[in-house]
């Protein structure tokens, strides 16, 4: 197969018709564009069998940088959707051979480390209270997004108390309505 053939078929197999395959060969932003439609119907399906596929064509393109947008894209609308830690471990599981193709060692860490965030906010959002010890192995990103986005006392006390920058700390004591009234 050629890249072209592959481009063609990735778009084609998600049903996007109206993006000129030459157009998206020559231009990075055209491919990256079409890349972040292709991961929006893959995650919006209910079927995961062919994820691996877009993801191993994806990470063919010769702009890594495009194909790494697009993966972690995938990875975190996935992550919205699934019904668990379990299910996210499987699917991504299956995905991991696929990241050790990108050349850049960087891309790799970064996509396995977003996968573990992920992965640590569906255990919180299962019911797991974490530890300070747990808490900071998590990046700053997922402590942000935990401090916005979770509704448990007990997790938003811990990001309150030993989040990793005073803006997270700042957002969960809001959230948690535990912030002090400054008297002069």
């Amino acid at each position: 197969m050629t890249w072209r053939s592959d481009v063609a078929e990735l778009l084609a197999g998600v049903g996007i018709v109206d993006v000129d395959v030459d157009d998206a060969l020559a231009d990075e932003h055209v491919r990256s564009a079409a890349y972040q439609r292709v991961v929006s119907v893959t995650a919006a399906s209910r079927s995961r069998d062919r994820d691996r596929a877009i993801v191993a064509t994806i990470l063919r393109d010769p702009h890594e940088m495009a194909s790494k947008t697009a993966v972690v894209a995938l990875v975190d609308r996935i992550a919205t959707h699934v019904s668990g830690p379990a299910a996210f471990r499987q699917w991504s599981a299956e995905l991991l051979p696929e990241i050790e193709r990108f050349t850049a060692e960087g891309h790799r860490d970064f996509i396995r480390r977003r996968i573990d965030d992920w992965l640590f906010h569906l255990s919180v959002e299962d019911g797991h209270v974490p530890t300070p010890v747990e808490l900071a192995k998590v990046t700053c990103w997922m402590q942000r997004v935990l401090a916005e986005r979770s509704t448990s006392p007990e997790v938003l006390a811990l990001l309150a108390a030993s989040g990793c920058s005073k803006k997270v700390r700042n957002i969960a004591k809001d959230r948690a309505g535990i912030r002090r009234l400054r008297t002069r």
